[in-house]
């Protein structure tokens, strides 16, 4: 099978778009979007959803790079990652006006 030619962008895109795929993941970056920081037990008691879960999400959205966790026993404390959302940002914004200009066959 040959292997497939992507961009570092298109990378970083389906990375960040991977994280971004779940609706409570969505309602996480929201919720930090609207703080400068947060603890676990905060993000916990807005979404209703297991503690385990929260931390699975979590998890998902640091290892892409959207937010930061730091430990500040004996809690995590939460905030977006300000660089890669900046990034983010960036690339969907170019990617979405960039083909918006584009005549569409399907009119």
């Amino acid at each position: 099978m040959a292997k497939k030619n992507y961009t570092e962008q298109e990378e970083r895109m389906a990375r960040f778009a991977k994280a971004m795929g779940h609706p409570a993941r969505m309602a996480i970056l929201r919720f930090l979007a609207e703080q400068d920081s947060c603890f676990f037990g905060d993000i916990h008691e807005v979404l209703p959803i297991a503690k385990a879960t929260v931390s699975q999400h979590l998890k998902e959205l640091k290892e892409a790079g959207l937010i930061q966790g730091e430990i500040q026993l004996p809690k995590v404390k939460y905030c977006i990652d300000s660089k890669n959302w900046t990034e983010a940002r960036s690339l969907f914004a170019g990617f979405f006006s960039d083909y918006a200009k584009k005549n569409s066959c399907c009119k």
